[in-house]
């Protein structure tokens, strides 16, 4: 026991600037699962062109599988679940919940992301854990970055041409402003720029680095939503009780679904 609360300790130091809420869902991964303080979750991640399938349990990502080659998610996800459920079943856990990214995102990729999650809700009678697909972005950041203590977090997911779905946050993962629609442009996000370094990163980040140059803007490549990020918020809305209706949730899409008409051959 003295052994696990030295582990802790050393955790909560080393992360000591990401938040209270965060460190303390982190620093429980080196507890033993005691009085069921930690869940069996399956995690899945589809709200962009990677699709990822993950089992934490006691926090830790025991499997975890992702394909980064673009969406293919009705093709992938299928095999990934089956694997992920092969692999629960095998080991002999037991699952507590389903967490899904419920956006924003690309509109079809959540679709098969919700309806997946959703049927294993009813088929395995659990309940289901919806999470803001930025805010599980910002979860890598968090654990691999050096922030300030003043910093904020600007994910982006591309919502072409020069839009993306953003939204502002600090540390502790306390909104500064909501999720919305953003057209990039040399004044956007001045307000938080003139008072914080704001990190931005994401997909849609990338083709905003020739728009906002201020120097307090900072840019973090290769940062996309996956499942085996999803666990410390998963556990975090567990423990809160954050249950999402199986039968009428809906993914949170944003702005409405356009088709767009095919071309006429001549």
């Amino acid at each position: 026991m003295f052994i696990c609360i030295l582990s802790v300790g050393v955790f909560v130091i080393k992360f000591a600037g990401i938040g209270i809420n965060l460190i303390y869902l982190l620093s429980l991964h080196l507890i033993k699962r005691i009085d069921k303080i930690m869940s069996c979750i399956l995690h899945i991640e589809t709200s962009t062109e990677a699709c990822s399938v993950a089992v934490s349990e006691d926090g830790w990502n025991e499997f975890k599988v992702s394909d980064m080659q673009g969406p293919q998610h009705a093709v992938q996800l299928g095999v990934f679940v089956d694997e992920a459920l092969s692999f629960v079943d095998s080991h002999g856990m037991v699952l507590d919940a389903v967490a899904v990214s419920c956006g924003p995102g690309s509109y079809t990729g959540l679709r098969i992301g919700v309806s997946m999650a959703k049927g294993i809700c009813y088929g395995r009678n659990l309940p289901l854990i919806a999470l803001s697909t930025l805010e599980v972005m910002c979860v890598p950041v968090l654990l691999q970055q050096d922030l300030p203590e003043n910093a904020l977090l600007c994910p982006m997911i591309d919502a072409r041409r020069m839009e993306v779905y953003a939204a502002i946050y600090d540390r502790a993962l306390n909104v500064k402003r909501e999720i919305a629609a953003d057209i990039v442009d040399e004044n956007s996000y001045l307000e938080f720029l003139e008072n914080h370094p704001v990190y931005f990163f994401g997909n849609g980040s990338v083709k905003c680095r020739e728009k906002i140059t201020h120097p307090n803007a900072r840019f973090i490549d290769n940062i996309c939503p996956l499942a085996k990020w999803m666990s410390p918020l998963a556990e975090k809305a567990k423990a809160k009780g954050d249950f999402k209706d199986v039968a009428y949730f809906e993914p949170f899409y944003l702005k409405e679904f356009v088709a767009s008409q095919p071309k006429k051959l001549i």
